[in-house]
């Protein structure tokens, strides 16, 4: 799924959904540097402070995702859902985005609905659900040594980057 972005600046973006005296610049900045992002948003024409377009159309799709990263991260919210978070990235965004997601999700309860099952691998516990049901639950390994649906998966996705 895209990120929501609006038609606002990119320290805007990050910050929504907190109150304007709540939020520092200092605040966005470490939020973006914890995303991945300030490298990035420093390089654009106005920084911080330049407009991303509707709904983020003058970004790539990793930096989207980076700056919605930067805002869960800002925000501190104990639950996130995330839906195919990295589905649509070339192999470096994906890698900067899965380092945000790691840094996000640590000690928060969080819901990945992925396909891609290096976002899910570091995970807790993973169900493989089909036709609406849960068909295995466990970690990335003993999934694995199951030998079933997703290990089948996890080769079959191994092959593709070989």
């Amino acid at each position: 799924q895209d990120p929501v972005l609006f038609s606002a600046s990119v320290g805007e973006n990050i910050a929504y959904g907190l109150p304007d005296d709540v939020v520092s610049k200092d605040e966005i900045i470490k939020a973006a540097k914890a995303a991945n992002a300030h490298e990035f948003i420093i390089s654009l024409p106005q920084g911080y402070d330049t407009l991303v377009g509707e709904r983020g159309s003058l970004l790539s799709g990793g930096q989207r995702q980076r700056i919605a990263i930067a805002r869960a991260l800002l925000k501190n919210a104990p639950f996130l859902i995330l839906d195919e978070a990295t589905s649509a990235l070339d192999t470096t965004s994906e890698r900067l985005v899965q380092e945000a997601l790691d840094l996000l999700m640590k000690g928060r309860t969080s819901l990945v609905i992925a396909h891609r099952l290096s976002t899910v691998q570091n995970a807790h516990r993973i169900a493989v659900c089909s036709d609406g049901k849960i068909m295995e639950l466990g970690t990335h390994a003993e999934l694995v040594a199951k030998g079933g649906s997703y290990a089948a998966l996890v080769g079959t996705q191994r092959l593709a980057f070989e």
